[in-house]
């Protein structure tokens, strides 16, 4: 049934605040023949939300060449300050989930849009690169960061009770479509009327979604007297205290065992070898092939298609077959497409390229699910956290390649040392993967802390 549990009130008292601490609370309201749970809602706000604030994804890739040419900064400084922002995100993403649960979902979203479309909007009048660094590394890197995976899961855990797996699906791939979305259009704007044209586009995504977050989003369905979808109507809790220092503490206690560092280490080769390499680097890559930066833009959209289909069948695949063996083979298939890369870029597109695109986009978060699962094995009720901190070794390691590979483009004049190292790391990725220990024990008693 997709009706409601509700309770007869002042509609005043039904537009309560979501972060009021002290505020009193509707009491659940008697069903009504509503077809659509307010829960839904919530999902499709967060969805846009999530397209929006990703809309900046896109654009970094797209610039690289054009700032250089205007301001004749170098590959290495622009992707420094690209390296910045995706640093920022992955540190940023432990704490979210606390800062949500101490001001609210509602605010904390606002205020991260806020903040990426400052980042973008400011840009326009950027003259220094340490004013990229501070509008794209510093800003955006923030207000992202905020909206990380804990954005999606704190939606999903507090509106749903029913159908979290579908849910979570649906918003994963809220960052795909935005990729789908904003890498064509943006590459049509760069090419036609400028770099300036399209980094104000960017801000005005973000900032169209506000509205619809503050008048829609809710922090609990308590706020608004309704139960969860699927559930029973529950109290709206009392914000927690110490999230963060328990954030630090899982960190420290999962620091000391060996698994942590070995899951760590894989992903951070996946974020090297995804957001770092591919995102960043192969749009300005292909342009040096000859290729259009629209045409390279829109394979890279393609990437966004694949990469949900990817994800969904690895997590089918995980239930059945032991993680480590799925990561040592993910890891070691795109390790040697990348050594094939350098061969396929022309300037047009040819039927090889695209079975590679294909193939990276199935791949590209196809090591999640594992990656979840073996947190889960090793670390029990901490797995969530601890995924949260191998996270953002993701990030860490596509900030130093989002860097260092703009510094060999400048040192050698191409990118094709970038694709064969970033090969090497990912066959380096296979063997750790293969290494990590099993736990025989049951996972809540094997975990730290």
């Amino acid at each position: 049934m997709l009706t409601d549990v509700t309770r007869t009130t002042e509609s005043a008292a039904a537009r309560n605040d979501d972060g009021g601490g002290g505020a009193a609370h509707p009491r659940p309201r008697r069903p009504s023949g509503r077809r659509v749970h307010r829960a839904w809602i919530v999902a499709a706000v967060t969805f846009v939300t999530i397209i929006g604030g990703a809309a900046f994804n896109a654009l970094p890739g797209l610039l690289i060449d054009p700032l250089h040419t205007e301001f004749g900064w170098s590959r290495g400084e622009i992707g420094f300050a690209v390296s910045v922002d995706m640093a920022l995100y992955g540190l940023t993403a432990p704490f979210a989930a606390a800062l949500m649960d101490r001001f609210g979902i509602r605010r904390v979203v606002v205020v991260a849009l806020g903040a990426v479309a400052a980042g973008a909007l400011a840009g326009v009048w950027m003259t220094e690169v340490w004013q990229l660094v501070i509008y794209w590394g510093l800003l955006v890197g923030l207000g992202t960061g905020s909206m990380a995976m804990a954005f999606s899961a704190t939606v999903t855990n507090r509106w749903f009770v029913a159908r979290r797996g579908l849910v979570t699906g649906i918003l994963t791939a809220a960052g795909a479509s935005g990729q789908l979305v904003f890498l064509p259009l943006c590459a049509w704007i760069v090419a036609e009327h400028g770099w300036r044209p399209a980094s104000v586009t960017v801000a005005l995504a973000a900032l169209v979604v506000v509205p619809f977050v503050w008048l829609l989003l809710r922090d609990h369905p308590a706020d608004v007297g309704l139960a969860p979808y699927g559930g029973t109507y529950t109290a709206k809790p009392a914000p927690a205290r110490g999230a963060a220092r328990r954030t630090v503490r899982v960190l420290f206690d999962a620091a000391r065992t060996g698994p942590f560092w070995l899951l760590a280490g894989t992903f951070a080769i996946c974020g090297a070898s995804t957001n770092g390499l591919i995102r960043t680097h192969f749009v300005p890559s292909a342009h040096d092939h000859g290729m259009p930066i629209t045409a390279a833009a829109s394979l890279l959209a393609v990437i966004g298609v694949f990469d949900v289909i990817g994800t969904v069948f690895s997590g089918w695949l995980t239930d059945r077959f032991d993680a480590r063996r799925l990561l040592a083979v993910y890891y070691a298939l795109r390790g040697v497409s990348l050594l094939f890369l350098p061969m396929l870029l022309a300037p047009e597109v040819h039927p090889p390229m695209v079975l590679f695109i294909v193939f990276y986009g199935l791949d590209w978060v196809a090591t999640v699910p594992p990656t979840l699962a073996l947190c889960r094995e090793q670390y029990g009720d901490d797995s969530a956290i601890v995924f949260g901190w191998v996270l953002a070794s993701h990030q860490v390691g596509a900030a130093l390649v989002a860097f260092l590979g703009g510094v060999a483009r400048d040192v050698f004049g191409s990118y094709d040392v970038v694709w064969y190292a970033s090969g090497a790391l990912c066959a380096t990725a296979a063997l750790m993967a293969l290494v990590i220990r099993r736990v025989r024990e049951p996972a809540g008693a094997a975990g730290p802390g």
